[in-house]
C-alpha cells in the first residue's frame, strides 16, 4: 500500500531528525574525548607542578581554576566511562507505520524541520501583561 503525503512527510522529517541526532552524537563523542584528554594532560601537569613545588620548596598552583573544577567535578574517568557505556548508533530507530492522520494531507511546512515556510505567517498579538494581571 503506497504511503500518503502525510506519512511520506513524517518519514522525510524523521530521517532528517535522525541524521541531526547522529551528527550531534558524533560531535559530543569527539568533544568528550578531547575534554577527557585535556583533563588527563592537566593531571600530568599537576603531577609535575607538585614535584617542582617539593624540589624547590615553592607553592605554585598545580591546576588552573578551570582544570581544577573539571578534575574535581567530572574527572577523566567519568567521561571515558560515559563514552565506554555508549556506542555510536546504539539507538536503533525502526520506522513504525504512522497512522494516516490529517486525511492523508501533509501538515504545513515548519522551519523546525528545515522547511521553507511560504505564505503569510500567523502572528499572535502581543499580550499586555499589565492589563492581563488587572
Amino acid at each position: 500500500m503506497p504511503l500518503t503525503a502525510y506519512q511520506t512527510q513524517y518519514k522525510r522529517r524523521m530521517k532528517r531528525a535522525i541524521k541531526l541526532r547522529a551528527k550531534a552524537d558524533q560531535k559530543a563523542r569527539r568533544y568528550t574525548q578531547l575534554l577527557a584528554d585535556a583533563i588527563g594532560a592537566a593531571e600530568d601537569a599537576a603531577t609535575q607542578m607538585n614535584e617542582l613545588n617539593q624540589l624547590y620548596n615553592v607553592d605554585v598552583s598545580t591546576y588552573t581554576l578551570l582544570t581544577q573544577a573539571l578534575h574535581a567535578n567530572s574527572g577523566q574517568e567519568v567521561l571515558v566511562d560515559h563514552l565506554a557505556q555508549s556506542t555510536p548508533g546504539e539507538e536503533v530507530v525502526l520506522f513504525n507505520q504512522v497512522p494516516d492522520g490529517n486525511g492523508g494531507q501533509e501538515l504545513p511546512a515548519n522551519p523546525l524541520f528545515g522547511e521553507l515556510v511560504t505564505g503569510t505567517p500567523i502572528i499572535t498579538p502581543p499580550v499586555d501583561f499589565a492589563q492581563a494581571l488587572g
